[in-house]
């Protein structure tokens, strides 16, 4: 039997993958929890076959807390359930050591199917993000500016093209206004962009900006 942890802060969405799930005789959803905090004294009270966690989660959440979770639990199956589009941030959830990645769009189609796939030790992804995980083997002269960014880069980025001053990013990530201005400085370098709106038209010609929103 595959004890499953659903970790998602949409009660709704929680009730969905349930009923989806009841119908498999070699599953059981044993856990659940709204927010990354809790998902992650669940992860560290009991013993779970499968987490099936949501990318965007009130405190603690993304690729932050897949790294945790890996850090605590190296063998646990991670299976990343996600309105981004999957394009960079499967990419980066994948290298953080989460085991699969699919888009809730897909979720009652593949959900059965992934979580078997990762509970055997197997990883889940698109045809899309193995494409992309293949560039990432590439020499990094090839690579496009925005995957030579830091996580945490790469997350700040994100944030100021959804169009989020300073203030705001670094009360939601708990930094420093200063610490979020250092990032955004060395993201505008890295990018070779002088200023926001060219980092902005970057984000729509690469069509980013569906990542952004949630």
């Amino acid at each position: 039997m595959i004890r499953i942890l659903i970790a998602d802060d949409h009660t709704i969405l929680r009730e969905g993958l349930k009923q989806i799930l009841s119908e498999c005789r070699d599953m059981v959803v044993a856990g659940e929890a709204d927010n990354g905090l809790e998902a992650l004294k669940k992860v560290r009270e009991e013993e779970w076959d499968v987490v099936v966690l949501d990318m965007s989660m009130p405190g603690k959440s993304g690729i932050e807390l897949v790294k945790q979770m890996k850090s605590e639990r190296p063998k646990l199956p991670i299976l990343i359930l996600s309105m981004h589009k999957e394009d960079q941030y499967a990419v980066r959830t994948l290298k953080a050591g989460a085991s699969g990645y699919l888009c809730k769009d897909s979720a009652s189609a593949q959900l059965v199917s992934a979580i078997r796939k990762v509970a055997n030790g197997g990883i889940f992804i698109s045809p899309d993000v193995a494409e992309k995980l293949a560039h990432g083997l590439r020499p990094m002269s090839d690579a496009p500016p925005h995957t030579l960014l830091s996580d945490r880069e790469y997350q700040i980025f994100m944030m100021l093209v959804q169009g989020k001053g300073l203030t705001e990013i670094a009360a939601d990530l708990n930094l420093s206004v200063k610490t979020v201005s250092t990032h955004k400085t060395r993201i505008q370098e890295k990018m070779n962009a002088e200023n926001l709106s060219v980092l902005i038209k970057y984000a729509i010609k690469h069509d980013l900006l569906d990542e952004a929103d949630d």
